[in-house]
């Protein structure tokens, strides 16, 4: 069954204790990075997809022309430390498409609108991030086992889809026999014989339903997102028969989060005497003022 269909039949995830700071959750859009040198990039095409207890991340130069050995996307769980108030990433070796962490700084954040401002603890740079999505299905879907249906051997992979809105974000590692070859690789020096073992690791974005626009994987920009041959299994698990590589895998994946109809949050508060200051002044303040995604 198309995914769509087989959510349909499912009750919604009940309400639970949050593993991190709502706000945070929905897609989000990297507007700029600025660093502790004065320069800043405003060009690289960063997405960061946040389900209730995991991220998906995709960073490309640009949307088809990134260079195999610089393309970056991972997996990870999502850990909230609430008494220092910062947010890091628990991520695999091989559920990094470089086999390593890029980012190893946690996460110190500030939300105002539909931007959250991420800082480093160093103050190496800042990041602003752009909240893509207002409301709309919210589901979260994390692999816990990937199934050999040849052999009934369990692989060590790592994935999930996100969904928000009109958004998607799916990731899937290696198949672990092409993840110890990588592994033995300076990636950043790769010929184009490892091309293939390294691109077998894909993360992809969709922005307008369900047609990739970006991945690590070449050739799949266009290509639409493999919504089929789901099945449930019970209340909060489900499976996907695909094929990878080659080999028919079935994908077990664990119900993060399932809402059908989601409020994502794209707006803050203040107080009121700054609202009375806006209000007062908005001929000048809002003049220009625009939503920037």
């Amino acid at each position: 069954m198309n995914l769509f269909e087989v959510i349909k039949t499912l009750k919604p995830t009940t309400p639970q204790p949050e593993i991190i700071p709502g706000f945070l959750y929905g897609a989000f859009r990297r507007k700029s990075i600025s660093f502790y040198n004065g320069l800043t990039d405003e060009n690289t095409i960063v997405y960061w997809f946040q389900s209730r207890s995991f991220t998906i991340d995709l960073r490309l130069k640009s949307q088809t022309g990134t260079a195999v050995q610089e393309r970056q996307g991972w997996i990870g769980n999502t850990l909230w430390d609430n008494a220092s108030q910062l947010l890091s990433w628990e991520v695999k070796d091989y559920a990094n498409y470089q086999n390593h962490v890029q980012w190893p700084e946690p996460a110190r954040l500030h939300a105002i609108g539909n931007c959250i401002l991420e800082f480093s603890p160093s103050n190496v740079y800042v990041e602003d991030w752009r909240q893509q999505v207002q409301h709309g299905l919210f589901l979260g879907l994390r692999l816990q086992s990937a199934l050999d249906v040849q052999s009934g051997q369990t692989r060590e992979m790592d994935g999930g889809l996100i969904i928000c809105a009109d958004h998607i974000a799916y990731a899937l590692t290696r198949l672990p026999e092409m993840q110890s070859q990588v592994a033995e690789l300076d990636i950043k020096s790769a010929d184009a014989t490892s091309f293939d073992l390294l691109q077998s690791f894909e993360v992809s974005i969709g922005t307008q339903g369900f047609s990739k626009i970006c991945s690590t994987r070449t050739g799949e920009t266009g290509h639409d997102f493999d919504l089929d041959n789901f099945e449930i299994l019970d209340a909060t698990h489900l499976v996907q028969h695909v094929e990878v590589e080659g080999r028919a895998i079935d994908l077990i994946f664990e119900i993060d989060i399932y809402q059908p109809e989601y409020e994502f949050q794209h707006m803050t508060t203040t107080i009121a005497k700054a609202a009375q200051w806006m209000s007062a002044e908005q001929n000048h303040l809002l003049h220009h003022a625009e939503r920037v995604l």
